[in-house]
């Protein structure tokens, strides 16, 4: 999972899989909160799922600021390709 398009792919099957959405539903513009009807226990479930992935864990504090699926590409995009911190 390095490119945005890996990742979308990745996050529209996740949010497919664990909240049963129509994968037409999830493009990078729909609004987590209000076009997909995620809310707080469902962000970190998807929180979780992302950590599965990746193996790095997205803190909480940075998924407040995502709002749509996009958000939480870049975010992702954003935590793959951090240094790893010692």
């Amino acid at each position: 999972m390095q490119t945005r398009e890996e990742i979308f792919i990745t996050l529209r099957d996740a949010l497919v899989e664990l909240f049963e959405l129509d994968a037409e539903r999830v493009t990078p513009q729909a609004n987590l909160y209000q076009d997909l009807e995620i809310d707080s226990i469902d962000a970190v479930d998807l929180i979780d799922h992302i950590k599965r992935q990746t193996g790095k864990k997205l803190a909480a504090e940075e998924f407040k600021a995502v709002r749509t699926v996009g958000d939480v590409v870049e975010a992702v995009l954003q935590l793959v390709n951090a240094p790893a911190s010692e």
